[in-house]
């Protein structure tokens, strides 16, 4: 089973536009709605793969009811902890004249020590019962950087690897409890290690630096350049094929997906790469954010290569 961690959910609204105007009326072409957080949208993937998902964190209100529901259908098993107020919406207009996304990301509700308290309770009883654990995005108002480091020492102490996937002040300190694996881009790395990470080479050194610090696995997105990973097994780079990008918007967390299915299932770091690179690139060419279609990864899969460097 896959645990998946998103402190700060939220209903992802997906509108499409035709040459959107700041300070004007936009008609919507069409919408989409579907449950979000970074946390939710790597649950998606791992669960169309085929993997057991259960996923946790915070909801509230008529908008928390409409996540849990809306994740049945793609067979994740809610497990969230729930507070009064409501869950957050989080907005994507796409232009499809000037091929543009702009989004609006509400902040969500403040949560008390005391919510936190009781959700590390419901937190420890899931550990249990995972196989890995992916901890991604924003954490609600009233938490800081300390909430992912809390976390991250209870999968810690359950022998049970975890994936942090967040940016800023909360991966810097989170990297502090040396979770098991972290997938910063170029400029989370840069601030990571005040490296100017201009080429390969900075970039794997930084990575390295990281490593050495107790991050068993550290791997760097590079976007349409694939990735590369600097772990136990050694330094790889993955390289995707060019492919027709529909929707960008929460491929990382696919790529995370792919991470956890290959930690769940005891692959090799190269092995692992290439079906997180294969998940990321299918989900890129669907609409929907943190969905892919097996046949297009399928198909991806023999085209990606990795290699070591």
């Amino acid at each position: 089973m896959i645990l998946t961690v998103t402190l700060n959910a939220a209903i992802d609204k997906r509108y499409v536009v035709n040459n959107f105007k700041t300070g004007e009326v936009n008609r919507v072409k069409e919408c989409t709605y579907v449950p979000g957080g970074k946390g939710l949208n790597v649950s998606k993937p791992a669960s169309i793969y085929g993997a057991e998902v259960i996923a946790t964190g915070f909801v509230g209100g008529y908008a928390g009811a409409y996540i849990e529901n809306a994740l049945k259908p793609f067979g994740i098993k809610s497990a969230f902890y729930h507070v009064a107020a409501e869950s957050r919406s989080c907005i994507n207009i796409w232009d499809e004249v000037n091929k543009v996304q702009t989004e609006f990301l509400e902040p969500g509700f403040t949560l008390t020590e005391e919510d936190f308290a009781g959700f590390e309770e419901k937190f420890r009883n899931l550990v249990k019962e995972a196989k890995v654990v992916a901890m991604s995005g924003s954490v609600p108002k009233g938490l800081d950087g300390t909430a992912y480091q809390r976390l991250i020492k209870i999968v810690k102490e359950a022998g049970i690897p975890v994936i942090l996937d967040t940016s800023g002040k909360l991966l810097e300190m989170g990297i502090e409890a040396a979770p098991t694996m972290i997938k910063p881009n170029i400029d989370e790395i840069r601030m990571l290690t005040g490296k100017n990470c201009d080429n390969i080479q900075d970039i794997i050194d930084a990575a390295k630096e990281i490593h050495e610090k107790g991050v068993e696995i550290v791997a760097v997105s590079l976007g349409a350049d694939g990735s590369l990973a600097v772990g136990n097994e050694g330094i790889f780079r993955a390289l995707v094929p060019r492919i027709n990008a529909v929707n960008t918007v929460g491929c990382g967390d696919s790529m995370i997906a792919g991470f956890a299915l290959g930690l769940s299932r005891g692959l090799s770091l190269p092995e692992t790469m290439k079906l997180a690179s294969a998940i990321s690139a299918a989900a890129a060419m669907r609409e929907e954010t943190g969905f892919f279609v097996m046949e297009d990864m399928e198909k991806l899969l023999p085209q990606i290569e990795v290699t070591e460097l």
